[in-house]
């Protein structure tokens, strides 16, 4: 038998961490006690992997376009556009 150790990909927990059922399309899903979040190790889309949305603020910082980025970073151009509307400063 194998066993992983899984921390959360929001506080870095490892204790706290419980299997919570599966996805519709088969994949793991976890659950952190500690801050109550759900997450899963592997993801059908890749915009919901951890630290797109920080590569994506970076590449527009950068000067990088929103084409370009889209190219890059193997993600939809509706995506970038909309984690940069949700990220602009007030």
């Amino acid at each position: 038998m194998v066993t992983i150790t899984v921390s959360c990909r929001y506080c870095n927990n490892q204790e706290a961490v419980r299997r919570k059922g599966v996805s519709p399309n088969g994949n793991q899903r976890y659950k952190c006690e500690n801050c109550k979040r759900s997450f899963q190790l592997v993801y059908t889309h890749k915009a919901h992997e951890a630290g797109i949305k920080e590569r994506v603020i970076d590449m527009a910082l950068n000067g990088s376009g929103i084409r370009d980025t889209a190219r890059v970073l193997k993600i939809n151009m509706n995506t970038v556009i909309l984690t940069l509307a949700l990220c602009r400063p007030s």
